[in-house]
C-alpha cells in the first residue's frame, strides 16, 4: 500500500492497542484514531497539554489563536445572520471548545447566555440556540480506503511485535464510494464527522448552525486527491506518518462538505451555505471589520495582525470554510441524546 517504514510505539500504547484490537490484533484506521486521540489516559485530546498556539511546544494554530477578536467577529456575524430575530433570545453553544470558556471568553456578547460542550460531555441542545464549532469535525475518526484490482479495500492498522503497520483488512466498512477509480487511489472518508453532525441536528433545538472547519467537496475528494487528505501535525510540522508516536500528534483529514450540508438539509435546514472564512467574515461581519480597521489605522497593532491572519487568503482566510444554516422551531425534532460528545472507548 505504499506505507512508510514503521515507527516505534510506546509500551503503554501497544498494550492499549492490543486490548482494543482483540482477538486479531488489528483495527480499522478509525478505531486506531479513536484510541490515539481519545483514549482516557493516552489520547492526544485527553492529555493536559497546550495544543493550540504559536509557541514551539504547541502543535498548530487556528482562528482561536487570535484571542478575543475571533469571538467578536463570530458574534457580529451571528447577529447579522439572525436578522430581525433578537440575539438575546438565543443561547450560544460552542461544541468541542478547546478551553472551558470557549471563544467568548472576555467578549461582551448579546446572547441570553453562552456555554461550552467539551470532550466527554453530553450535548443536551434545547430551545433557541446558536450552535458553533471550530475545527470540530476534522478531529473525528475517519476510515481509509484504496482502490486495487477493481475494488475498494480498507486500510487497517496491525501490530507486528513492537511496531504498528498499515494492513489491508479482509472486509471493508460499508461506505458510499465511486464504482471505479484509478489503481491505488486513496479516499479518507470522514464518516464519523457526518454521524456527529446528525447527532447535533437531531437535538430539539432551533436556530443557527455555524461550523468553521476545512474540507472539500465530494467531487474533489474522489477526483483531485489521489493520495487522500489524511495527515498528522506535531509542533507545527505536517507529516504523513500517521502511526508515529500515537497520542503525541494530531490526526486529521478534510471533511466532506457535501455530506454535512446534506445532513443539515435533511434535518430541517432549508438553506445551507458554504463560504470561505474570508468571504463569510467580510459578508456577515463587515461593519465590525470596518470599525476595527478604522480604530487601528494609526498603528500596526496585534489586533490588526490577528485580523489579517483571519482574513488573508494566504493565511486562514481561504484555508478554512464556514458551513451555516438556520432552521425554525417548526421542524419535528428528536429527543435529546443522553450520550457523550465525541468518540468514547
Amino acid at each position: 500500500m505504499g506505507s512508510s517504514l514503521p515507527s516505534p510505539i510506546s509500551p503503554e500504547f501497544l498494550a492499549a492497542f492490543s486490548e482494543a484490537a482483540r482477538p486479531e490484533d488489528t483495527l480499522t484506521f478509525a478505531q486506531f484514531m479513536t484510541l490515539a486521540l481519545y483514549h482516557p489516559q493516552l489520547g492526544y485530546y485527553r492529555r493536559p497539554k497546550n495544543r493550540v498556539g504559536y509557541g514551539p511546544a504547541s502543535d498548530f494554530f487556528t482562528a482561536t489563536t487570535s484571542g478575543p477578536l475571533f469571538g467578536e467577529l463570530v458574534c457580529a456575524a451571528c447577529v447579522a445572520l439572525l436578522g430581525p430575530r433578537p440575539a438575546r433570545d438565543f443561547t450560544f453553544v460552542e461544541i468541542g471548545a478547546e478551553t472551558p470558556a470557549g471563544i467568548l471568553q472576555d467578549v461582551a456578547h448579546p446572547f441570553a447566555s453562552a456555554r461550552t460542550v467539551r470532550l466527554g460531555e453530553t450535548l443536551n441542545l434545547q430551545g433557541k440556540c446558536i450552535v458553533f464549532s471550530n475545527e470540530l469535525f476534522d478531529a473525528q475518526p475517519f476510515h481509509r480506503y484504496f482502490f486495487r484490482a477493481g475494488a475498494w479495500r480498507e486500510v487497517g492498522v496491525g501490530r507486528q511485535k513492537d511496531l504498528l503497520v498499515e494492513i489491508e483488512l479482509p472486509t471493508a466498512t460499508p461506505a458510499t464510494l465511486p464504482r471505479h477509480a484509478p489503481e491505488g487511489y486513496r479516499i479518507d472518508a470522514p464518516l464519523a464527522a457526518t454521524t456527529l453532525a446528525a447527532e447535533i441536528v437531531a437535538q430539539p433545538w432551533s436556530g443557527l448552525f455555524l461550523a468553521f472547519d476545512y474540507g472539500k467537496s465530494w467531487l474533489e475528494l474522489v477526483e483531485a486527491t489521489p493520495m487522500g487528505t489524511a495527515r498528522a501535525y506535531r509542533r507545527h510540522t505536517q507529516s504523513n506518518d500517521l502511526l508515529a508516536d500515537p497520542g503525541q500528534q494530531d490526526l486529521t483529514c478534510h471533511i466532506c462538505w457535501d455530506w454535512l450540508a446534506d445532513t443539515l438539509r435533511g434535518a430541517g435546514f432549508p438553506s445551507v451555505h458554504l463560504e470561505s472564512q474570508e468571504a463569510f467574515l467580510i459578508h456577515h461581519a463587515g461593519p465590525f471589520i470596518a470599525q476595527t480597521t478604522a480604530s487601528e489605522a494609526a498603528h500596526f497593532s496585534r489586533k490588526k495582525l490577528s485580523l489579517l491572519q483571519l482574513l488573508h487568503p494566504s493565511h486562514l482566510g481561504q484555508k478554512f470554510q464556514v458551513l451555516h444554516g438556520y432552521r425554525s422551531a417548526k421542524f419535528p425534532l428528536a429527543s435529546p441524546s443522553s450520550g457523550p460528545l465525541l468518540p468514547t472507548l
